[in-house]
């Protein structure tokens, strides 16, 4: 499986909300950050219990990709994201564009990072 095939399964079980099988593309120590900033949920048990909690807050999340590169290691998404009303009847979100960096070591993902 090449990393974008990868990345593309992890975007598959996100919009799946499968936290199990997203979680089992990355590496134990793998984290999602903000670009160039602050780690948002840091190791493969970090990611898993944080995004169980966002797809409880917000169940009709969907995260759709609009383009796709690979340049060696490392894959690029631009995705448009619709969370959705939430559970906890907080504001909405509104739908926004992102693009994705992934990072791998060997067949695993070892960090995402999102710039929004």
């Amino acid at each position: 499986m090449t990393n974008l095939a990868t990345a593309q399964a992890m975007i598959a079980a996100y919009n799946a909300q499968d936290v199990d099988t997203y979680v089992s593309y990355m590496t134990d120590a793998a984290c999602e950050a903000n670009y160039r900033g602050d780690v948002v949920r840091e190791g493969k048990e970090g990611t898993r219990s944080g995004l169980a909690a966002a797809f409880a807050k917000w169940p009709q999340n969907h995260a759709e990709i609009l383009e796709a590169w690979q340049v060696g290691e490392f894959v690029l998404l631009r995705e448009h994201v619709s969370r959705g009303p939430a559970s906890d009847g907080s504001e909405l979100v509104a739908p926004f564009e992102v693009v994705s960096v992934y990072s791998f070591e060997g067949d695993k993902c070892s960090r995402v990072e999102f710039i929004r």
